[in-house]
């Protein structure tokens, strides 16, 4: 599978570094793009730079990247975190910079987009845009963590969207999360 993730300038740059872990594990093709503000708060939160990790990293303003493109065949867009501002220009066909331009190109070309929105709580032009995305075929995620797994730390807390995340990627995970089944 050829696999975009973006990150954006919402706070929850720990969910895209827990997928990023996790897809290191496979023979999966990543690429990263990731916003000005989206670099500086990974960087923040997380105390590491994107390029701890080897995958093909993209410049917000690089129209370049293969992914800018619907013939270049990519199958999955994954936008961890993203911000609502984001998420508006998606749902408005605003194609900004190569985030937005990235799900311009999987929208037209009906491919599998996932949004992890981390914001609370959402006003009723949030609801909205994920309403309208959602009637499109894309795959809102928000990054609310579940208790039933009762986590005991924040790392187990996080992975219970991490592997919701996963899942809907369709990447194998050993993430112990499953209601009635693990908890």
């Amino acid at each position: 599978m050829k696999i975009v993730l973006a990150i954006t300038g919402a706070s929850g740059a720990v969910y895209a570094q827990r997928v990023l872990a996790f897809l290191r594990k496979t023979n999966h093709q990543v690429e990263i793009v990731a916003s000005r503000n989206g670099i500086q708060i990974y960087q923040q939160e997380t105390g590491a730079a994107l390029k701890e990790w080897d995958y093909k990293i993209y410049s917000h303003d690089d129209f370049t990247a293969p992914f800018a493109s619907g013939s270049a065949q990519y199958d999955l867009l994954a936008i961890i975190p993203c911000s609502t501002g984001t998420l508006s220009r998606i749902a408005t066909g605003i194609s900004n910079d190569l985030v937005t331009r990235t799900a311009d190109v999987f929208l037209k070309e009906r491919r599998k987009i996932i949004l992890v929105p981390r914001e609370t709580p959402f006003s009723s032009i949030h609801l909205e845009n994920m309403l309208k995305l959602s009637n499109l075929g894309v795959v809102i995620l928000p990054a609310n963590p579940s208790f039933y797994s009762k986590p005991k730390n924040l790392t187990e807390a996080v992975d219970t969207v991490t592997a919701r995340i996963l899942d809907h990627m369709g990447i194998q995970h050993d993430l112990k999360i499953r209601y009635g089944q693990d908890c």
